[in-house]
């Protein structure tokens, strides 16, 4: 028994573990300059600080060390040359850009940032910032009363994030995911701050298991991570959206992604026979719902071992994928990280000969339990292992495969802490380091082997990816969804806020499982979240082993008419979606929005849940309760059309909407226009047919927008091969101008844009390019 060693008098045994006391940073010593930035030496550790841009600078804490000022995983941008003046007096140091102003409190040691107007952005409360004995470092932050926070990445809950606490930690969550539950698959350390109409940000750029209290105390907030140095950047704004674009600067913006990716998916844990899988495209084919790909999940695999097919449940897979393929349909197959310890299997035994898997620091290889049994699992952080990884991947892709389902990376492991020991050691591309440190980026890694391994097979083709877990930055690689969401009304509602977040957060391409994936689906439920998973960016059908089939035929023929029409309706907006992903490419944009990106100094739009924006001009607003028709919708300013009914809502005001199980509320901002086409088949999914939906204003109203196409498949836009649209539209009671500005190389199928008019008003007439319009008006492209 312990109790009869020396540990009955271990001297942290009678209080638990001793609480570590906080270590301000403590005054001002010294000041220098090291290459582009600069270095302050105080009393509780040294502190560098770095302009990335005159609007984005680096502050970097370490207590130990001097700061290492090495590019971070998540980070891509090289710092711009960047004109700071520096002035100095007894009591404060400043540093000041364009944009940008630092006072550096000497005594103690203390930054309030201002942007060049001296409005507050980021000041530290009273405590500052510091560290502790363990290692932990943190940062306080004032709090002032008209702060609201949103993104953290994938965190359930209300839109708006004051108050609540959260832990970035990557987590193999399949309990009913809750208010409360935290934390989950995807760790981004990041938060944009909304006061007043203006907005900044913080990225926290720490992947040791980190934390976010927003509110606990009235006066301040605080950041804080296990490890490592405080490093976080500031990002000036003013605007939601500016604040968007600084960060996705720093971190990246996601690849353009094939259209097929944008269409409807079908997924179940699992479709587990060749036969199954072909009855299942057959049903779609001949009830003329729209589909574009099939996800095959664990079954597909031998023995669950990655890099290959189970050759009794699917004896011939490269002839079902070339058959689907005819069919308009792709397969997306899971892949997860571990790889099962046998001896006799290819995979392990170059992972074990070549040294690619995960070790401890005496050199055992790191093995746990997942789907194939006992596992390894390949280092992600040593660009050998990633290549590896990636090189494996002509598997797949030799049999035309052109997208990878990664899950189960966070890692998960079937063990208590439901992940890789902390103590692993990994090479980290020659800077050895524990898991404690690298789990946030695991995923983050193996989604960067799989993409760029991908890319180079495809010859040319954009490859797709599905990932769980994920770190800032994940969007430069993949698309998230969500995680083992139920069938539950409430997981409805959350996936809003979840996906908006996730989109202030840099990542566009997102969405949850539609359905659920655990519990028993019914048919209202399956409808409304068919509804809304039409136009949230990622739209996949998925349930689990156990639960009700859930395909859009499983209820009956009234529930299927609703559902085939709106699946339907994803791929007649197609147009739109598609010119939406590709601005998303360029400026980092969500292609799903929250009211407050859109109306920033309208304070109601704060923390509506229930209602969100595709794009700058169309308001969705669902139903998402059981036996609900009639909801309330709030308009911001402006005047909304009703897509469907034409009716005019005034902006700034609280409508009551009827809407039937087979209507989801859609307005356009009226002076506005989208674009679109009509669906025909699933071999012909290319649109032939393009109209351009003008919804007609007047008294001056304007409308910028740019429509964009190109091959769909194909990096042959990176040369050129594009069609851009920039179109102005501008409204007043007499006439309707439209000036269309095209450029690139991209010859589409079809040659001119049919110009549907819609609220037009007697004598309003329509002129295109200074030419006055007779008969329908149409744009000519060729």
């Amino acid at each position: 028994m312990l109790e009869d060693t020396s540990f009955a008098i271990h001297p942290e045994k009678e209080n638990g573990t001793r609480n570590q006391a906080f270590s301000d940073i403590g005054k001002l010593l010294t000041v220098g300059k090291k290459a582009d930035y600069h270095l302050f030496h105080c009393e509780g550790g040294e502190v560098a600080i770095r302009f990335y841009r005159d609007d984005i600078v680096r502050i970097v804490m370490n207590p130990l060390s001097a700061p290492r000022m090495e590019v971070s995983k998540a980070v891509i941008a090289q710092p711009q040359k960047v004109a700071v003046k520096e002035t100095e007096d007894v009591k404060e140091y400043k540093l000041e850009t364009n944009r940008l102003r630092l006072h550096i409190q000497k005594a103690p040691f203390r930054i309030l940032i201002t942007d060049q107007n001296g409005s507050h952005l980021v000041a530290e409360a009273a405590l500052g910032m510091g560290s502790k004995a363990n290692g932990e470092v943190i940062a306080y932050k004032a709090l002032q009363e008209k702060d609201h926070f949103y993104g953290f990445g994938e965190k359930t809950g209300h839109l708006d994030k004051r108050g609540e606490k959260y832990e970035m930690w990557n987590s193999d969550v399949y309990a009913p995911h809750n208010p409360e539950t935290d934390p989950l698959y995807e760790s981004i350390p990041y938060f944009m701050t909304l006061r007043e109409g203006s907005a900044h940000g913080i990225f926290f750029d720490n992947t040791y298991r980190t934390f976010f209290d927003m509110g606990s105390h009235e006066s301040y907030y605080s950041f804080k991570a296990e490890g490592g140095q405080l490093d976080y950047y500031v990002f000036a704004g003013p605007e939601p959206k500016t604040v968007l674009e600084q960060y996705t600067y720093l971190t990246g913006r996601m690849p353009l992604p094939p259209k097929w990716a944008l269409g409807y998916h079908q997924s179940r844990y699992s479709y587990e026979t060749e036969e199954e899988v072909r009855e299942l495209a057959d049903q779609f084919i001949a009830r003329d719902i729209p589909l574009d790909v099939i996800h095959l999940d664990i079954h597909y695999m031998n023995g669950y071992r990655v890099f290959t097919f189970d050759q009794d449940r699917f004896p011939n897979p490269e002839k079902l994928i070339t058959d689907l393929r005819e069919m308009g349909i792709r397969v997306v197959p899971i892949v997860d990280p571990g790889v099962k310890k046998d001896a006799e299997y290819p995979i392990y035994q170059e992972g074990v000969n070549q040294d690619l898997f995960c070790k401890y620091i005496e050199g055992d290889i790191y093995f746990g339990e997942v789907w194939p049994g006992v596992s390894a699992f390949p280092d992600f952080t040593d660009e050998k292992a990633r290549k590896w990884w990636g090189e494996k991947h002509a598997f797949y892709t030799k049999m035309g495969i052109e997208g990878i389902w990664n899950d189960m990376n966070e890692p998960a492991v079937f063990n208590e802490t439901k992940t890789m020991d902390v103590n692993v050691m990994h090479r980290n591309d020659g800077d050895p380091t524990t898991h404690r440190e690298l789990h946030n980026v695991y995923g983050f890694l193996m989604g960067q082997a799989t993409y760029e391994g991908l890319k180079e097979q495809l010859e040319g083709k954009r490859p797709f990816l599905l990932t769980r877990a994920g770190y800032a930055g994940v969007q430069r690689y993949a698309a998230v969804w969500t995680g083992d969401n139920r069938s539950f009304w409430e997981h409805l509602q959350m996936a809003l806020p979840m996906i908006m977040n996730l989109g202030i957060s840099g990542v566009p391409f997102a969405g949850p499982d539609v359905g659920g994936f655990a519990h028993d689906t019914n048919a209202e439920l399956l409808t409304r979240w068919t509804q809304v998973g039409a136009f949230t960016p990622y739209f996949r059908n998925h349930s689990a082993i156990g639960f009700r089939y859930q395909e859009p035929w499983q209820f009956g023929e009234k529930y299927e008419a609703i559902i085939k029409k709106y699946i339907r309706m994803r791929y007649e907006w197609m147009p739109q979606l598609y010119s939406l992903f590709y601005e998303a490419s360029k400026t980092g944009l969500p292609v799903m929005r929250p009211l407050l990106m859109e109306f920033p100094r309208d304070e109601k739009t704060y923390n509506i849940n229930d209602q969100f924006m595709l794009g700058d001009n169309v308001m969705i607003a669902p139903i998402m309760m059981p036996s609900v028709t009639d909801r309330a919708v709030y308009f911001p300013a402006g005047m909304w059309i009703d897509v469907e009914t034409g009716a005019t809502y005034e902006g700034n005001k609280t409508h009551l909407i009827h809407a039937a199980l087979d209507k989801l509320p859609i307005f356009v901002k009226r002076g506005s226009a989208i674009m679109q086409t009509v669906w025909e088949s699933n071999k012909e999914k290319a649109y032939k047919i393009l109209m351009l939906h003008v919804f007609a204003g007047e008294d001056g109203d304007s409308y910028q927008f740019t429509y964009y196409d190109d091959d769909g498949e194909t990096f042959a836009f990176e040369n050129g091969d594009y069609l851009q649209l920039n179109i102005d539209i501008r409204s007043t009671a007499e006439r309707i101008t439209l000036s269309v500005e095209k450029s690139g190389a991209y010859i589409p199928p079809y040659h001119e844009i049919n110009l549907m008019l819609v609220g037009r008003k007697e004598g309003q007439h329509v002129i295109i390019n200074g030419e006055k319009c007779k008969g329908n008006p149409v744009i000519t492209l060729v």
